[in-house]
Formats: structure tokens, C-alpha cells, sequence
């Protein structure tokens, strides 16, 4: 028999995302315990280069506990090995408990790869006895580099173009996307790497899994961390694109009393939330005040953010500076049961402060002064977390800020 449908507002399903993405509700700890299961919570940080701010991942955990000691998220990850970098819905950081998941797209070998898998392969196999010896020198002397590997000669990735240093950086990514190698530490922008058995503590998990409950295992992770989500959705979070089989996987849980299906407001297509959320429904309660990074998990699918919210979000990063709207690396202003606002945030590298360089209310979202004057504060708590040594508010609009002069 099928289960009946719930109906839930978009508000509901808006405050479900909430406490599955620790933003509703008492903070989180900030302690080593703490800060490893809200990793496990949301499933993954994604690692992003840039950090005109700060890195992507360190803002994500500081929108939900507020300022930490960032040695203790690097310890997790390069001592204690309770996390390490893999391939999740982008490069990200992934609890080390999660491995048995994992592990299924590492035996799969480079399928996730963006380029032709079959390229991929065939260029693999013509450069295998460079891989093996360019593992053999990890196991012996690393971790290394990408720079102190590029004495290793591999047949170029395609005709003109690309250096040898490029095929290095190629070959240990797409080892890393299949387990052999891993990246020990970073030091800024340069990883080091290293075979995978010393990036994962010795207690790491064994469990091979079958391909049946690896998708059921990443479809729990990926709803109870979207609070309620249809199939597209849950494609697009947690293990991005790797769920084979979802329609039947979904069945099952349903029927097992798992998941429980919903019909939300404005949503196409069925949805689903795990039944200990549907039993607590008239608990749920509306977001903290939070700055979220453009990379952050509860808005990284735009089209749900778009659907939930109302909100069209998008990176510009990579737009010319003279074509865009909203900025370069904007935070979205989360308040209560909106985004109610985005801010074009950099650290001033001359003058070591926190520059809003722009700030912009969403359309119907009123910004009173009491509004105004906690996100200002909250803009203050950030400046502080990445080491400014002050703010900045050329545009005037968070009063309580000294606008510049």
C-alpha cells in the first residue's frame, strides 16, 4: 500500500532545510566532537579556491557555530584522519566514516569526470606505467607536491597545449578519483599528496558495498541533510549525479517506512523526508541570522534555492566585473524564513579590512533597523573569524558601520 502524501507550505519545507543544515534552532558546539558530526551532518564541505573572504568550507561551519579554531577542522582532517578530501557534489572535505560510499565511485574508476570517460581511460591505461612508478615515489618519499612530481614524463593528455606539469596534475587528480592517491595537507593553495592508506586513520572502514546500498545510504545522507527534497534534489546534493536506480531505491525506503513522501508548495514531482522529521513538524523553527558562503550546502543547488526561496542566486566570479549584478563573491543574508539579502564581501589586501563592497535587499524583504543593525554585527563576527582588522562599508546600507569617507 502507498503511503499517503504530506502536504507541507514552502515555509515548512524551507524550515526542514533549516535543521537539516544546523541553521535553525541552538548552535552547534564548536569543539573537535562538535565540528566532526556537523560535517557528518551535512555530508561534505566543498573545497573552493578562492578566498577573497575566506575558503568556502571554513565559512560554511562559521555560518552555523560562529567563530572556532580553525586548527581543530585541519586536525580532523591531516592528523586525526576523521576527514579527508574526495569528490562529494564538488571536491570537498568527507567524513572518513563515509568511505564505504565513497569507495564505490573509487572502484568505478573516473566515471564523475566532467571530460569523456572513455578519453579519460584510454589515456589512463597508455600512461599505467608512469602511475605506477609515480605512486611507488609517493609510497617511498611523500607526501609531495604537485611540482616535485613533475619529473614524471606522461604521453600529453590531447595534441598541443597542454605541459607536462598539466598531465602530472591531471593524472594525480583522476588517482585520487580513484583511491590511490590522496591529498595529505594543504598549505594554502598547494596540496600535498600522498598514497591513500596514510590519509586514512588506521580504523578506517572496510565495508565493501554493494551498488543498491550505496545509493540508499547517499539518498538518506542527501534528504536528511536537504530536510525534504524530490529526486532531482537529491541527485544534486551529497554525491552528486551518482545515484543509479533512485525511482527504485525511493520505493524502498518508502515501503520500508523510512522515507515518507511529500507534496510541497510550488515543488514538482514528489518529495521526500525522513519519517522521524515528518513525526516533528510543529517543531520546526525559523533560521538563525547568517551569512552563507556562495558555495554553501543549503544553497548550492540554485534551481532548489530558486524554488524554495524564491531567490535566483548565481556565482559571478567568472562574469566580467562590468556585467554583473550582484558581485564578485556575494554571501547570501539568511534571516528567519528568507534570504533577505546578499553582500559583495573582500578582505582589502592593502588595508587588512572587511569591505562590503556592495549590499542588495531582495525584492519584499524588509530591512528594518533592528534587521540592519544584526546583520551589521554578524558582518563585524565575520571580520573577526578571518583576521580582519576592521570593516568597511563604503555603501552605507548596514548602518551601524562607519560608512568611508
Amino acid at each position: 500500500m502507498t503511503a499517503a502524501a504530506i502536504p507541507l507550505t514552502r515555509e515548512q519545507a524551507r524550515r526542514l532545510a533549516y535543521r537539516g543544515q544546523r541553521l535553525a534552532g541552538p548552535r552547534p558546539g564548536r569543539g573537535r566532537d562538535d565540528l566532526l558530526a556537523l560535517v557528518r551532518q551535512l555530508g561534505c564541505l566543498q573545497l573552493d579556491p578562492i578566498s577573497v573572504v575566506a575558503r568556502s568550507h571554513l565559512l560554511v561551519l562559521w555560518s552555523r557555530v560562529g567563530r572556532y579554531d580553525q586548527r581543530v577542522l585541519r586536525r580532523l582532517h591531516e592528523e586525526d584522519r576523521a576527514l579527508f578530501e574526495y569528490w562529494a557534489h564538488a571536491a570537498s572535505l568527507v567524513p572518513t566514516s563515509d568511505l564505504p560510499i565513497h569507495r564505490w565511485t573509487m572502484e568505478r574508476g573516473v566515471d564523475g569526470f566532467k571530460i569523456t570517460h572513455v578519453r579519460v581511460r584510454d589515456w589512463l591505461a597508455a600512461n599505467e606505467p608512469v602511475a605506477r612508478d609515480l605512486v611507488a615515489r609517493l609510497e617511498r618519499d611523500g607526501p609531495l607536491r604537485t611540482q616535485d612530481l613533475r619529473a614524471f614524463a606522461l604521453l600529453p593528455w590531447e595534441q598541443g597545449g597542454w605541459s607536462n606539469d598539466a598531465s602530472v596534475a591531471l593524472l594525480l587528480e583522476v588517482l585520487s578519483h580513484r583511491g590511490r592517491v590522496l591529498v595529505s595537507r594543504r598549505e594554502g593553495s598547494t596540496r600535498w599528496w600522498d598514497v591513500a592508506e596514510r590519509c586514512l586513520p588506521p580504523d578506517a572502514p572496510t565495508e565493501r558495498l554493494d551498488e543498491a546500498e550505496v545509493v540508499r545510504r547517499a539518498t538518506l545522507r542527501s534528504v536528511r541533510a536537504l530536510g525534504v527534497a524530490n529526486a532531482p534534489q537529491i541527485r544534486a546534493h551529497f554525491t552528486r549525479g551518482r545515484y543509479p536506480g533512485l525511482p527504485g531505491v525511493l520505493e524502498g525506503l518508502v515501503a520500508d517506512g523510512v522515507l515518507v513522501p511529500a507534496r510541497v508548495e510550488g515543488l514538482r514531482g514528489p518529495a521526500y523526508l525522513h519519517a522521524n522529521d515528518a513525526a516533528t513538524l510543529d517543531e520546526l523553527a525559523p533560521a538563525r541570522l547568517a551569512l552563507l558562503s556562495p558555495f554553501d550546502n543549503l544553497i548550492c543547488d540554485r534551481a532548489r534555492t530558486q524554488a524554495l526561496w524564491d531567490v535566483e542566486f548565481r556565482i559571478e566570479i567568472y562574469v566580467p566585473a562590468a556585467q554583473r549584478r550582484w558581485g564578485y563573491y556575494v554571501l547570501a543574508v539568511l534571516d528567519g524564513d528568507r534570504i533577505v539579502g546578499r553582500i559583495d564581501a573582500a578582505v582589502d589586501t592593502r588595508t587588512r579590512r572587511l569591505v562590503a563592497r556592495s549590499v542588495h535587499h531582495e525584492p519584499g524583504a524588509r530591512w528594518s533597523r533592528s534587521r540592519t543593525s544584526r546583520v551589521a554585527r554578524r558582518f563585524e563576527e565575520l571580520a573577526r573569524f578571518v583576521g580582519a582588522e576592521g570593516v568597511e562599508d563604503p555603501t552605507g546600507r548596514l548602518r551601524g558601520l562607519e560608512p568611508v569617507t
